[in-house]
């Protein structure tokens, strides 16, 4: 795979979470890109392969369940790492986003500590640790 050790690939509709998160994962040493809906998500996935992608399952364009199901059927693509971001609170929906090759699953609303966690579990041979101040 291509995917450059720390890059994070941040996909959600809502531009704060993004901003939030992006803040979060540039200052544990991420170079972090944004999309605001699956299908830039896939463009952008296809350019440069993340090391970790945080993706909303609710986007416009393509869901987060397209673009994972993409990430399983794509040569070069079904290493990177995924923790779901999502309002979306039924098993069935964790199950499936698993099932679908999602490492973390992480619901909406989340605290700082809760999403270094959920960053640590997606990415399991690299723990980060810490967090911020």
């Amino acid at each position: 795979m291509n995917a450059l050790p720390r890059t994070a690939l941040v996909v959600d509709d809502d531009p704060d979470i993004r901003r939030i998160v992006s803040a979060w994962l540039t200052r544990l040493g991420f170079t972090v890109r944004n999309a605001s809906d699956g299908k830039s998500a896939l463009t952008a996935l296809h350019e440069r392969p993340p090391a970790l992608l945080c993706l909303d399952l609710m986007l416009p364009e393509c869901s987060g369940y397209d673009v994972c199901e993409h990430l399983q059927h794509t040569e070069g693509l079904r290493e990177v790492r995924v923790l779901v971001l999502s309002a979306r609170s039924l098993p069935e929906d964790r199950a499936l986003a698993e099932e679908l090759g999602a490492r973390s699953y992480l619901m909406k609303p989340f605290t700082h500590a809760d999403f270094i966690r959920h960053v640590n579990d997606a990415l399991a041979e690299e723990p980060l640790g810490g967090g911020l101040p």
